[in-house]
């Protein structure tokens, strides 16, 4: 079993005495301080000493001075400049981590890859709650190199990463994740773990890439991730699916740029009722829908110019006309 000195009340108290440090809460730091936690998050990782690990929000590295023990690179991002000095100290005793200060949200990939030596293949991480969603979504659009993560995030945000269509947890968010990743497992943790005891609950959720294959034959709900370009697309249909969650699926789409006659072809092909509200619809649903309306689009510009009228010409791209959305 993988341990972390840090993992215990004492410890943490004495390293922040000697570093001199208190409790930052508006950096969203909680420090974990259960080794059974600890255990659990490396057992999820199931690291093989030949990852390079990516961490975010280190803070005192609880976590990170259990990861060196696993992974062949460990890289952290920390926005909290007073830590660096514990960071430092963590580098020099362990020559297979390095870190780097700063906002995980606006560190480039390229400077991640250059201070790891190579692309990171793996992130693990007590995430800063406040943009933990965030974060994992970013990661995995911008980070094609990562194949899994294994993150602490609050309970509320890992049941969203979760949701299944029909449920209050399940929105855009879900849908969109779900592109890239899918959730192969889960446990909870529990307020006493921390110091200071959080106000929310939290939970570890471990997140697989789907294998990417070739968008135009197998839906990402049937095992296989979108191409970027196919991402790109069902994320436009999904925002605009779920702006006004009280419409019904045609009605939001409608009211945020959609062509309505495109819509009820896409609709028809797809085999999904207009009448749906989003949150009923499966990831496989609506990149069937995204398809779907591609298609109808693409069927209606490549209709000879003398077949169609300008106004119909004119929502061809997707996009209604302004003389459409008044």
């Amino acid at each position: 079993m993988t341990t972390s000195p840090l993992a215990n009340l004492s410890a943490t108290r004495d390293l922040l005495d000697e570093f001199g440090l208190a409790t930052k809460h508006r950096l969203g730091q909680n420090f974990l301080i259960d080794n059974h936690v600890i255990e659990h998050i490396c057992e999820l990782a199931e690291l093989t000493g030949s990852e390079r690990v990516l961490e975010v929000g280190p803070g005192i590295g609880t976590l990170t001075l259990a990861l060196v023990q696993e992974a062949a690179r460990v890289v952290s991002i920390e926005m909290d400049a007073t830590l660096e000095p514990v960071l430092d100290a963590h580098a020099a005793d362990h020559p297979n981590f390095r870190y780097i200060m700063g906002d995980a949200l606006k560190v480039s990939p390229a400077t991640i890859a250059e201070v790891a030596g190579g692309e990171p293949t793996v992130l693990v991480a007590n995430l800063p709650y406040n943009v933990a969603a965030t974060i994992i979504l970013q990661y995995f659009e911008t980070m094609p190199s990562l194949r899994r993560a294994v993150v602490m995030v609050q309970k509320e945000v890992a049941d969203r990463i979760a949701a299944v269509p029909g449920t209050k947890a399940y929105g855009a968010y879900t849908v969109k994740l779900g592109l890239y990743g899918a959730v192969t497992g889960r446990f909870e943790v529990p307020p006493r773990c921390f110091m200071p005891a959080p106000h929310v609950d939290s939970a570890v959720v471990r997140i697989d890439r789907r294998e990417v294959l070739d968008a135009g034959t197998n839906a990402p709900g049937e095992g296989a991730a979108a191409t970027p370009l196919d991402a790109e697309r069902v994320t436009h249909v999904v925002d605009a699916a779920f702006a006004q969650r009280r419409k019904t699926i045609r009605n939001s789409m409608g009211s945020n740029g959609f062509d309505k006659a495109l819509l009820d072809q896409a609709f028809a092909a797809a085999n999904i009722a207009p009448g749906a509200r989003a949150e009923t619809l499966s990831l496989t649903d609506f990149v069937r829908l995204a398809r779907a309306y591609d298609e109808a689009a693409s069927g209606l510009a490549d209709t000879p110019a003398g077949d169609t009228d300008p106004s119909a010409q004119a929502s061809a791209c997707g996009l209604r006309s302004a003389e459409d959305g008044r």
